[in-house]
């Protein structure tokens, strides 16, 4: 075999494992905007009670089966599904750019900032997780609004280290060093020379607090402390399966938590898969 068949070669297998990574990121991105599209259109019937279908198993009518009230578990699990995506996707985006702007004014504004804001990182993390969300879920009235803001204010400190880190290692590069000898201001360095590098590490972040968001509303929700029971969301649904599994309901916890599951894995699909996109020096994977 020649060199340069080899080296044809070895590009069809980098490009076919390319093809592959943009395969799953759009099979993922078309599962979770249909699940989104379809808890638009789906409110209604995820409340509808029916006693006539109640406890129904599993079947082509109902794939999902119906629960002790006659609703159709399908749907319930579709709404609750999109309930989680957009507190996920709210609660991220909060907490990413409140890390980013964190991380860039702890290794920008001097020794005393960088102090003060790795002391209240080191606060945050040095609380049990869990208990810092219920609490600050309580403190704000739970429902939407104090999920969300739990979630956020509880998921930035690990995104804000890193980007911390990226700056410090940025301001010791040469090019940076010459833009402060030719005069120019800090926020001027900021835009020009380190947003634009520290934008792919920044949106992997965002993409991949989104899963952690979604489990722990689902958890704090599933504990009592989320989401009011007037909503179908996939905490209180599995909330509810729990006393009658025993009795062989089996459909009423799997199913949703299956799809729990894989809409979690689809975003860390995604996540990985940026990554890999836009980090060069993940380009031998």
């Amino acid at each position: 075999m020649t060199k340069n068949t080899k080296k044809g070669t070895f590009m069809i297998k980098k490009w076919n494992r390319r093809q592959r990574l943009v395969l799953w990121l759009v099979l993922s991105l078309i599962f979770l905007a249909a699940v989104c599209i379809g808890g638009m259109f789906c409110g209604d019937a995820a409340r509808e009670t029916d006693f006539a279908r109640k406890n129904i198993a599993p079947c082509l009518k109902y794939p999902f089966g119906t629960d002790w009230l006659g609703r159709d578990m399908f749907t319930r699990t579709v709404k609750g599904l999109s309930i989680s995506i957009i507190i996920g996707i709210s609660a991220a985006a909060f907490s990413a750019v409140m890390a980013f702007i964190l991380g860039v004014l702890s290794a920008t504004m001097g020794k005393a900032v960088d102090t003060v804001i790795t002391w209240f990182i080191d606060l945050v993390m040095g609380i049990p997780h869990m208990l810092l969300l219920i609490l600050i879920c309580v403190a704000c009235g739970r429902g939407l609004k104090g999920v969300i803001l739990g979630v956020a204010l509880t998921h930035w400190t690990s995104l804000a280290r890193l980007i911390r880190g990226e700056v410090l290692q940025l301001k010791e590069q040469q090019y940076i060093k010459m833009a402060r000898k030719l005069g120019k201001s800090n926020f001027y360095i900021a835009m020009k020379h380190m947003v634009p590098h520290l934008f792919p590490q920044f949106l992997v972040g965002l993409i991949l607090l989104f899963p952690h968001a979604i489990l722990h509303e689902s958890s704090i929700t599933f504990l009592g402390f989320g989401l009011s029971n007037e909503q179908p969301a996939i905490g209180i649904i599995l909330s509810e399966a729990m006393k009658y599994l025993i009795t062989g309901k089996w459909w009423l916890a799997l199913f949703p938590g299956l799809m729990l599951v894989l809409t979690v894995v689809c975003f860390y699909t995604v996540g990985e898969g940026i990554r890999k996109l836009v980090d060069p020096a993940s380009a031998h994977e």
